[in-house]
């Protein structure tokens, strides 16, 4: 990726601060337990663990709002120490929690995230029961989305009949909103009951999403026994006008009903993936919300290949900013940050 290029467009995003349209994100937030030991390591004789806020949508939040972006978490927080936690941690990096409750139901859930010598993660979720879960669909509040641009969820908020029905709820409220549907799918196969069905519970949503992402894992999972292409088709037809495949530090593809192409992510010493993919999502909301808030929409952006490349570099410029850091919320870029690393690039390249 040209240095240059990507540094040009972090400061063109830090001339701009957004105060209009809303991005919710809904679902998750959860106590990371990040150990100090990496598998393999014989020299860490006793294995601590450092407490980090986390959660998928959470650390979406929290990555569009130290962009800068309009940022609304919705979820359920257990009445608890790690709740307190996770509430303070949210008001902290700028997001707006005025959609948070919280519940004496459950507690907060907790993830214990180990580190393999590459950086990628093993989790350990302590869920269910867990608060979060604990979120119903009659806990929204149709008023919320009316300046709401985009809604975001995960599949971890469809683990469970009742979280489940309260995401259809959302997807609902924000299509009659007239709100821009994100699914980042993000699957993690043991937060799913043996008598649960990933497979056909996250295809019966795709149907009111606008922009998708996955991993090639995931798509994989997705085609069963159809092809990629197959799938691809199966999604367009769904309704899903945007898809973006990630794939580690190779090229993110990305698909939509007329074009397709290929963002070469940039290089970066990957010490911890936690919140990879968390940081290249709240980057493209960031991005949306911005096109957005000029009186834009999703199907304008989507007839102009370099308008949509440019968003899709800066989104993964942010994933690798968080690739490089140990955490979830620290790892998430500013603008002023995510420009000091685009300029490192630059220089390591020259």
């Amino acid at each position: 990726m040209d240095g240059c290029y990507c540094h040009a467009l972090v400061v063109k995003a830090m001339s701009r601060v957004l105060s209009g349209t809303r991005v919710m994100c809904f679902g998750e937030a959860l106590i990371d337990m990040l150990s100090n030991k990496v598998n393999g390591d014989a020299t860490t004789k006793h294995e601590t663990f450092t407490q980090f806020a986390g959660g998928a949508p959470a650390n979406v939040s929290v990555a569009l709002a130290k962009l800068g972006g309009n940022s609304y978490f919705c979820g359920m927080l257990g009445r608890d120490a790690f709740g307190d936690f996770l509430l303070h941690s949210l008001l902290e990096y700028g997001v707006k929690t005025d959609y948070v409750l919280r519940t004496d139901k459950a507690k907060t859930a907790l993830a214990f995230v180990s580190l393999d010598q590459q950086g990628e993660r093993t989790f350990s979720f302590y869920r269910p029961p867990a608060a979060d879960l604990c979120f119903s669909q009659n806990d929204f509040q149709a008023q919320w989305f009316e300046q709401t641009a985009i809604f975001h969820f995960c599949s971890n908020s469809l683990t469970e009949s009742g979280i489940q029905e309260a995401t259809q709820a959302g997807i609902t409220l924000a299509k009659q909103h007239r709100a821009l549907v994100s699914f980042d799918v993000n699957l993690r196969q043991n937060l799913w009951s043996q008598q649960g069905d990933p497979f056909g519970v996250i295809w019966s949503v795709m149907s009111g999403v606008d922009v998708l992402k996955v991993s090639r894992e995931e798509l994989e999972f997705l085609c069963a026994k159809q092809t990629q292409e197959q799938t691809i088709a199966r999604l367009l037809h769904c309704g899903c006008q945007l898809i973006l495949i990630s794939d580690g530090c190779r090229p993110l593809q990305w698909i939509t009903a007329n074009m397709q192409g290929e963002i070469e992510p940039p290089q970066v010493s990957m010490v911890d993936a936690t919140a990879a993919g968390d940081a290249f999502v709240g980057g493209l909301l960031f991005k949306l919300q911005e096109f957005f808030d000029r009186k834009g929409d999703l199907e304008t952006l989507l007839s102009h290949a370099s308008q949509l490349s440019d968003i899709l570099r800066f989104a993964c410029a942010c994933g690798a900013h968080a690739a490089s850091i140990y955490g979830a919320f620290p790892s998430l870029p500013s603008l002023s940050s995510l420009d000091a690393l685009t300029r490192e690039i630059h220089d390591d390249i020259t």
